[in-house]
């Protein structure tokens, strides 16, 4: 009994690597052409999002980022539960950037391990070209957000966006809006 189970543990083990080694079977997204990680710096607001369980019950979520000396980026991601009066919530993370050649491809882990674990997991797929908004995924399109630099994004930018999500082959329908104070 003891030699099956070690058994199958070792070819659970196994499979569980080959998997994480491949990646995921997917349509992984476009990314930007290329990103200039400075002027991506400073403070994003979230607009939309695929829904996360570590965003529940959170409102007027943002990002910040930051770059450090050694040349990962700092993470500080902030809410507030309930409304916004109800008590602010933050977590600091770390990313390194998986793809030097556009820049669009980080690593970002907020504990020992990366939430991605060995694949880059934060792809910068669209960008405004003042960098006003940027819309970020993963290479599964298994998350999405939709940041703005300012708290309320034009709904005619909005529209414009979901629409290219669409024609990208996301699924639009998953999104939902996160509220932001006036």
């Amino acid at each position: 009994m003891k030699k099956a189970k070690t058994m199958f543990a070792s070819i659970f083990g196994a499979m569980l690597l080959v998997v994480m080694l491949a990646g995921c079977p997917c349509n992984p997204p476009e990314t930007a052409p290329y990103v200039e990680v400075e002027r991506y710096m400073g403070k994003w607001y979230e607009i939309a999002k695929y829904p996360v369980l570590f965003e529940r019950g959170l409102v007027g979520v943002t990002a910040e980022y930051s770059l450090r000396d050694d040349g990962t980026v700092r993470v500080v991601n902030k809410g507030f539960r309930g409304d916004f009066n109800g008590r602010e919530t933050s977590i600091e993370g770390k990313a390194v950037i998986a793809d030097r050649t556009t820049n669009a491809k980080l690593t970002v882990w907020f504990g020992p391990i990366p939430l991605g674990f060995l694949e880059p997991n934060y792809w910068i797929v669209g960008l405004g070209g003042d960098y006003d908004y940027a819309v970020v995924s993963d290479g599964c399109r298994g998350t999405l957000w939709i940041l703005s630099r300012t708290p309320r994004m034009d709904p005619a930018k909005y529209n414009m966006i979901v629409s290219w999500l669409e024609d990208s082959g996301f699924d639009t329908s998953r999104l939902e809006l996160m509220p932001q104070p006036e």
